[in-house]
């Protein structure tokens, strides 16, 4: 049987995976198509230290970006940058998470 913990730590994105960062662009909330879960899994399964997240500042109009200090209880950090939108907010999210997976630096 597999682990499934094990098998998304192991996943690292293929130059055909490259497809999926347009999909993730045109549609970053929602249902995505089982190799962009794939993905999405691997990124947002990343260990909690030092991992960006977006908090609401006001609830369907600023999301702040943020990251986890990987230590239960001890509070966020919070960063200057804010976001007007949240497909903005995600999209961010996913560009740094994308750098952090593969080394990649992809543009707005």
């Amino acid at each position: 049987m597999v682990d499934i913990h094990d098998a998304t730590e192991n996943y690292r994105p293929t130059p055909d995976d490259r497809r999926l960062i347009e999909e993730f662009r045109k549609n970053p909330i929602g249902h995505h198509s089982p190799d962009l879960q794939r993905l999405l899994n691997r990124m947002r399964g990343a260990p909690m230290a030092d991992k960006f997240c977006l908090v609401v500042v006001e609830p369907n109009r600023v999301w702040q970006l943020a990251k986890t200090s990987g230590v239960p209880g001890k509070p966020l950090k919070m960063l200057d940058k804010r976001f007007n939108s949240m497909n903005d907010a995600e999209w961010y999210v996913f560009r740094q998470r994308w750098k952090a997976l593969t080394g990649e630096t992809l543009s707005d």
